[in-house]
């Protein structure tokens, strides 16, 4: 049966609003995806910038998100096509929409409000629920099978891996120690076990974050759409993508600069734009936003 979800009253604020614009330079009669759509923020900015004859393609992974987001933009513009989809999947769903190319593209990297919001789908540490952590509600794996069937050693290497979290192993083994767990609050605490509280909510971020990456094959996916996305990104078609912490970041800069190198894109960001303090003192959410634009100049 599918879960029904359960979320407190979520503000949605999109990350950078005004500098996504800007750097994605809208042709009124252009064609865009917001490739992580949400509840639809930034795909609102976006259609409030297209003509009649734009089109927006909103994509997102997460079930509820698409219907939140549909909700949202019932009210905007005539051409918007939902994709409950990953866009690491980009060419099928293209082709699904008979568009050969487009002139710009939008990733948001972070969770959503929904997401983080959500009272039973156990992205957040400081709310206890099931060991979800799953943006596609369909796949088989979440938290919970991953924590407690995974070696102690492949667990530490996904702490350290997707965490940065240098106490990897000792809280690896904590876990398996006391495996099952059942709930956010069972890996809080065996979190909690192996770490001084100076710096434990900054290690319970890590840790969650590393298993939600794991759970969804995050970086996987953003190295497929890597590979792949310049081939339909129409030349002078911006690609703008905010990330949200550093491994995706480097992912993202590695990128822009070898397609830079060959000549195929443009890098407009020289620098990761960051949010200001008032944007972080509004949404503190944002704080550790990192956005980088490139431009498409030549025909790969």
């Amino acid at each position: 049966m599918k879960q029904d979800i359960k979320t407190k009253k979520s503000l949605h604020i999109p990350v950078l609003p005004k500098e996504v614009i800007s750097f994605l330079n809208i042709k009124p009669d252009g064609v865009y995806i917001d490739g992580t759509c949400g509840l639809g923020g930034h795909s609102k900015l976006i259609s409030e910038n297209l003509s009649e004859d734009g089109v927006l393609i909103a994509i997102d992974l997460d079930q509820s998100a698409i219907k939140e987001s549909q909700l949202n933009l019932k009210n905007e513009i005539s051409n918007i096509f939902f994709e409950n989809n990953s866009y690491s999947n980009l060419p099928e769903i293209l082709t699904k929409l008979s568009i050969n190319s487009v002139d710009g593209i939008l990733l948001d990297l972070g969770l959503s409000s929904l997401q983080l919001d959500s009272l039973d789908r156990g992205f957040s540490y400081l709310t206890n629920s099931n060991l979800d952590m799953r943006f596609n509600q369909n796949s088989h794996i979440n938290a919970e099978k991953l924590i407690n069937n995974i070696s102690e050693k492949d667990l530490a290497d996904i702490i350290y891996k997707y965490g940065e979290e240098r106490k990897s192993r000792k809280i690896a083994k904590r876990i398996c120690q006391l495996r099952p767990l059942k709930n956010v609050q069972d890996l809080v605490w065996a979190i909690k076990k192996t770490t001084p509280p100076r710096f434990r909510n900054k290690t319970l971020s890590r840790v969650f974050q590393a298993i939600r990456i794991a759970v969804n094959d995050e970086l996987e996916k953003l190295s497929e759409f890597l590979d792949i996305f310049t081939n339909y990104l129409k030349v002078g078609g911006r690609i703008v993508i905010i990330s949200f912490h550093s491994i995706e970041d480097r992912m993202v800069k590695r990128c822009f600069k070898k397609n830079s190198l060959s000549g195929i894109l443009k890098i407009i960001t020289k620098k990761p734009q960051t949010p200001s303090d008032i944007e972080i003192e509004f949404n503190n959410r944002s704080r550790s936003a990192k956005l980088r634009c490139a431009e498409k100049i030549y025909e790969d």
